[in-house]
């Protein structure tokens, strides 16, 4: 099975203790442990600051990884970070999964885990719009009947900026999303 794991810096793997966008070894992202535990191929897509996109870019990823069996998508932190409201994230995002729906039969929208306070995140107000983003997105998946994942009990262990996981975050990351994929 090939799965195309599209996302931020989250599945980067970025090691924020880093200065110039490093990520964190094969032995400590989620994308390669999943590869490594499930057997898939699992292509990382992340990168660093992606908010959501406005174009047929996620098209065009399509076409150069095909034939893909799983469109794996988890993006909005950025969003949020950057000031969108819930809603227009969710907004972004169905905008942003509508097109792909006719190119690819499995798309998996997964939830980021809540943000927490620390030093990218000043305020209780965007922890608690992480937290509500799962609601939305919930929503989305259901009136676009695709598959979701919602992220917000697992309890991912987050960096000193509170957005970023931490090696142990992402091994935890892996073993949850095992559960959720063939």
């Amino acid at each position: 099975m090939r799965i195309l794991c599209f996302g931020d810096s989250n599945t980067y793997g970025y090691d924020p203790r880093g200065f110039f966008g490093d990520h964190y070894g094969a032995d400590d992202r989620w994308v390669d442990l999943l590869a490594k535990q499930t057997g898939h191929e699992c292509i990382n897509a992340g990168a660093n600051g992606r908010e959501i996109p406005r174009s047929p870019y996620a098209l065009r990823l399509l076409t150069e990884y095909a034939p893909v069996d799983i469109y794996l998508v988890m993006l909005g932190t950025n969003d949020l970070l950057q000031d969108a409201s819930v809603k227009e994230t969710a907004t972004r995002m169905e905008a942003f999964l509508n097109p792909l729906l006719t190119h690819c039969k499995h798309i998996l929208l997964v939830a980021p885990p809540p943000v927490k306070r620390g030093a990218w995140v000043p305020t209780d107000e965007l922890v608690a719009k992480s937290i509500h983003l799962a609601e939305e997105y919930k929503l989305l998946a259901e009136k676009l009947h695709i598959p979701f994942v919602d992220t917000r009990h697992w309890n991912i262990e987050l960096t000193f900026d509170g957005v970023h996981f931490t090696e142990e975050g992402h091994h935890s990351f892996a073993t949850h999303l095992m559960e959720v994929i063939p």
